[in-house]
């Protein structure tokens, strides 16, 4: 099966696989925003909703995705409030004609206020007591978040789809050197735990004044910062605070290492290039130039110059310091 290959999935094919574990959709199949996994929810025939994913081909070994479901598990066991795959028989993870999915309870709620003090502060709860189970064992299948992944094989990833013009390659590589070779020097090996991974505002929900963390499939390993600084927004000050506000609700639950801040520039940046690498990587996907195809033009790659510069920039800057 080819690595991008999701022709034959059909909503017959869809509906077979889950009439196959049990469960007998009487809706109809709505499709949720998924470029990397194809995702559907419907209603059963016992009145429950449900979402099933289907894994993207190649993506993941069988054993990384039933690390992730495992933890997923883990967490739930712990009463840290996550969105776990639902068993049948045992099994988190099933096949049918060659597709593997997962069948997860469809929940709801509105998207998390990234200004919300309040939330901050929950969220750093919840992450303090998800890195309190993380830290108990380490991820085997899984892997580790590094420079060579998120940096050297986006930049041979983005030169090998030929979407960079002559016009471009230029100005836009130049910085991207300048950028890797800056945080490959400044990003450092610290105390490595499993994570969520991409913990991001997108991927938190607030439902009946509580939070609730939704898809564990990036989950890795890494520095526990990462699953803090994607919360941080708008002028130093402003991020001190956030940070600050979440760190009171993070260390009730687990102690945190204060010379990590010096990796959430590097970090940045990082997630800046593997973004950039991951579109060109997943181009051969029609799914990708029909929803991205801004990511072949050349205004996109002259708004990437400015903002590696920017970044690089940031890279300069003292590391951000909690306030006194």
């Amino acid at each position: 099966m080819s690595e991008f290959s999701f022709a034959n999935l059909t909503p017959d094919l869809i509906l077979d696989a889950i009439e196959s574990i049990g469960i007998y959709p009487e809706s109809g199949l709505l499709a949720l925003n998924s470029y990397e996994n194809r995702v559907y929810q419907f209603r059963a025939d016992d009145n429950c909703r449900y979402v099933v994913k289907f894994y993207r081909p190649q993506r993941w070994s069988d054993e990384q995705i039933q690390e992730e479901h495992q933890f997923s598990l883990s967490l739930i066991e712990a009463e840290v409030p996550v969105v776990a795959p639902i068993q049948r028989d045992g099994q988190t993870l099933f096949e049918y004609q060659g597709y593997r999915f997962t069948l997860f309870p469809s929940v709801g709620g509105r998207q998390f206020e990234m200004d919300n003090l309040d939330q901050l502060e929950m969220l750093g709860r919840y992450i303090g007591r998800l890195h309190s189970v993380a830290g108990s064992q380490t991820f085997t299948h899984r892997p580790t978040i590094n420079t060579q992944d998120y940096l050297e094989r986006a930049r041979e990833a983005i030169l090998s789809s030929q979407l960079l013009s002559t016009y471009m390659e230029t100005p836009f590589l130049t910085i991207l050197d300048q950028l890797i070779e800056k945080t490959q020097n400044a990003y450092y090996d610290t105390a490595q735990i499993r994570l969520h991974g991409d913990c991001h505002a997108g991927n938190i929900l607030w439902s009946n004044d509580k939070l609730l963390l939704v898809d564990l499939d990036d989950c890795r390993q890494g520095p526990a910062i990462q699953d803090l600084w994607m919360m941080l927004n708008g002028d130093r000050q402003e991020k001190a605070m956030q940070l600050d506000t979440m760190l009171c609700g993070y260390e009730e639950f687990h102690s945190f290492d204060q010379r990590q801040l010096g990796l959430i520039e590097p970090l940045r940046a990082m997630r800046m290039v593997h973004y950039m690498g991951w579109l060109a990587t997943r181009w051969q996907d029609p799914a990708f130039p029909r929803n991205f195809s801004w990511f072949a033009t050349d205004k996109y790659w002259e708004q990437q110059v400015l903002a590696l510069k920017e970044q690089y920039a940031a890279l300069n800057e003292p590391a951000l310091k909690l306030i006194p």
